[in-house]
């Protein structure tokens, strides 16, 4: 029989339900930390994204590699030199790839609705930014309707 740390009590069924874990909460409490990142603006507006949502970035994965000895690897907070309202747009891409990479062929990806969403007269700041977050962004703004270029 397990000892009494390792063993809580169903309130429902009030039977004994044992934590086989050999996992440490205090560890797992980190790695969940770890699935977040810090995305700062120039003008000082920050955005919580997850880790696979803002590696959709060639430039943020590059940063956050542990083995590429940026310091955004350990402080899991990248500084972009753009404007909040351009980071706010490129977080925006990135959560639409990320939910949209892996969608069937057949199932319809709602680009005009996003791009609808973005001001004309921010287009060319976002679309240099784009260009160099590595985020393919610009290739879904200039093909909207190809989206096999999409990734």
């Amino acid at each position: 029989m397990a000892d009494n740390s390792d063993v809580e009590m169903n309130h429902e069924t009030a039977e004994p339900v044992v934590n086989n874990s050999t996992e440490d909460p205090s560890e797992s409490n980190a790695a969940r930390a770890s699935d977040w990142v810090r995305l700062q603006s120039s003008d000082g507006f920050s955005y919580l994204v997850r880790r696979k949502v803002a590696q959709t970035s060639g430039t943020i994965r590059t940063m956050l590699d542990p083995l590429g000895g940026y310091a955004e690897a350990n402080s899991r907070i990248c500084a972009i030199n753009e404007r909040g309202i351009i980071v706010e747009k490129l977080v925006e891409y990135m959560s639409f790839k990320s939910h949209y990479e892996n969608v069937g062929p057949k199932e319809e990806i709602p680009v005009r609705d996003f791009l609808e969403r973005i001001p004309p007269e921010i287009v060319l700041e976002l679309l240099l930014a784009a260009d160099y977050q590595d985020s393919k962004f610009h290739t879904l703004m200039l093909h909207p309707l190809t989206t096999d270029k999409l990734w």
